[in-house]
């Protein structure tokens, strides 16, 4: 777990919530919604993690036992129309939240309909306040990395949550150059304080990557390029004591997002172990944050 009393910046990891759904690990608990809540946490703890990135629905209950176990929390969501930020934003607040991730719009947004967004969720951000991280995200108006580029010159105050598999797959980072693309989104790099761990490779935005060998799995190279430079723009512009959160969000084949093959006696069967994966996925973000400190630290950056 990370030492929250550090004056350094920190990473934080944890798990989330979503991810821990339809879970294998937890299949014994399930019936029982009192015991799996616990079980889980308990799980969460053991394993090391900082606390649990909940969505909206979240239960007092949750959180209690959250803070029984000294479990850190962060929250996700999903804004729609400008109005809605402001409720979210403080229901988030008054509920104890220090920050979230949001998925904002749809992306079949107008420029000055986007714009209308942002500028709410900014709004909603400064007023109540939370910090609100715009995540980018397939179907929403962070889904294309020009459009998301060209909004940060106009607002550069937002701050992102990088899901960076939507974009590696669905814009196929890999066609036309990665470090082009690469060199394309450092505007994006230098504003994320968020990252939501998931590894795909061209075609597949959410994949096994065994243990991280990068010699089998070329791909996990390039996810750990973007994590070390947002990390590195991060630890360069961090006050005392900042945290940047790492969340592995391994999600559900019931929403199509883990994949599965048939076993010998053609029954469907997850592509992998989801929680031993989210450990993989923390390793190398941890990885990923010591070599952004090392290169700051020798580049004379703000982190000693």
């Amino acid at each position: 777990m990370a030492d929250l009393h550090s004056t350094q910046p920190i990473l934080r990891t944890l798990m989330s919530w979503l991810a821990l759904e339809d879970m294998a690990r937890f299949e014994d608990a399930r019936g029982n919604a009192g015991a799996l809540l616990q079980r889980r946490l308990d799980d969460v703890l053991e394993a090391g993690y900082d606390g649990v990135q909940f969505d909206v629905v979240f239960t007092s209950d949750q959180l209690a036992h959250c803070r029984q176990r000294g479990l850190g929390i962060a929250a996700t969501g999903r804004v729609n129309h400008p109005e809605e930020a402001g409720p979210l934003a403080e229901r988030l607040a008054d509920a104890g939240f220090p920050c979230a991730t949001l998925h904002v719009g749809w992306g079949m947004e107008s420029p000055d309909e986007a714009a209308r967004l942002i500028e709410a969720v900014l709004t909603a951000s400064d007023r109540h306040p939370i910090p609100l991280f715009i995540e980018t995200h397939r179907a929403t108006i962070f889904q294309d990395a020009w459009r998301t580029v060209d909004f940060l010159a106009r607002y550069p105050q937002v701050r992102i949550n990088g899901d960076f598999s939507h974009w590696y797959t669905g814009l196929e980072f890999v066609y036309g150059g990665f470090e082009n693309k690469l060199r394309f989104i450092e505007p994006v790099l230098e504003r994320v304080r968020f990252l939501h761990g998931r590894i795909g490779n061209p075609g597949c935005m959410q994949v096994d990557i065994g243990d991280g060998d990068e010699t089998a799995h070329p791909y996990v190279t390039h996810f750990r390029m973007l994590w070390t430079r947002a990390m590195e723009q991060f630890l360069r512009q961090s006050e005392p004591g900042g945290s940047l959160f790492f969340v592995p969000e391994l999600l559900s084949p019931k929403i199509y997002y883990g994949r599965t093959f048939p076993d010998e006696n053609g029954v469907l069967r997850e592509e992998c172990d989801r929680w031993a994966q989210s450990l993989v996925l923390r390793g190398l973000a941890q990885q990923c944050f010591a070599e952004a400190k090392r290169r700051v630290d020798a580049g004379s950056g703000r982190v000693r």
